[in-house]
């Protein structure tokens, strides 16, 4: 992606020299994986899991004092602010073309754990959105992990379709679907109000494609390709194979890879937000 020298966003706050709590367990050993399966692009369940995580890690984490960040540290950070400069100047665009004010969220970078008003999360919960004080978490050793474990290619451009989903349930906050989707929730089976679930994910994915769609400008060759390979190594399906060896579609709160996939481009190759039909469409 294109992003020297362009545009920083204000609205990040980089936590990552002070971040308190111990080394993350990301990867590492029962709860690591537990929380990726459960976890990855955390969306509306970020909050849900993080209590569950700090009861199960107890006394595990080992205080890690706060370290100056790296060039590499700092040039990320500046590459995230250039990623949430585009996510604000776009959104704020098509709201203004639908006759809405887009609302700015804060994007947080931390290491190894963080406070925040949805509850205490660790690196393992993966990168979410909190509506609660409507910004998004990250710890960016997440993508290393997509490479090393889950086989994602990697590239600048996977963290930019990281980003551009978890935005989009911010957007789904902002225009009420979250609160509908927890509504439609109630009285349902596990079973259908996890394919709730998979249709907000999904429609986050299709809004990280129509964010795409409109930054085509700023793209390099092979960033589409780095962004169909993290939807596909994260696709609920392919997490439970390779982490239990069998998959159990009843269980699915993320969609498959196929489908996180195709919604991507979906919004990529429409740039038409009200074609992001997950609710009608995944049944």
């Amino acid at each position: 992606m294109k992003w020297q020298g362009r545009r920083q966003s204000d609205n990040v706050e980089d936590r990552r020299s002070i971040s308190g709590g111990g080394k993350a367990l990301v990867g590492g050993g029962v709860i690591g994986i537990i929380i990726l399966l459960l976890n990855v692009f955390g969306g509306e369940t970020g909050q849900q899991i993080a209590p569950i995580l700090e009861q199960m890690q107890g006394g595990q984490q080992q205080t890690e004092a706060a370290a100056p960040l790296s060039k590499e540290d700092e040039e990320m950070g500046n590459f995230v602010r250039v990623v949430l400069a585009d996510n604000e100047d776009i959104w704020s665009k098509i709201f203004a073309e639908h006759g809405m004010t887009y609302e700015k969220p804060k994007l947080v970078l931390f290491k190894g754990s963080v406070q925040t008003a949805c509850g205490g999360a660790s690196s393992a919960s993966g990168p979410f959105y909190c509506p609660g004080d409507r910004k998004v978490y990250m710890d960016l050793a997440f993508f290393e992990e997509l490479k090393s474990r889950f086989g994602a290619k990697g590239g600048d451009f996977a963290i930019a379709y990281v980003i551009a989903h978890e935005i989009g349930h911010h957007i789904q906050t902002l225009i009420g679907t979250s609160s509908k989707m927890r509504q439609m929730q109630q009285g349902k089976s596990e079973a259908e109000a996890n394919k709730l679930s998979v249709a907000l994910e999904l429609q986050a994915d299709f809004y990280a494609g129509v964010w795409t769609h409109y930054n085509q400008a700023n793209l390099d060759t092979g960033d589409i390709e780095e962004a169909l390979s993290a939807a596909n190594a994260v696709g609920d399906d392919a997490i439970q194979s390779k982490m239990q060896g069998h998959v159990v579609p009843d269980s699915f709160t993320h969609g498959t890879s196929e489908q996180r996939m195709y919604w991507f481009n979906k919004g990529f190759k429409s740039g038409d937000i009200t074609q992001g039909t997950t609710f009608e469409e995944i049944r």
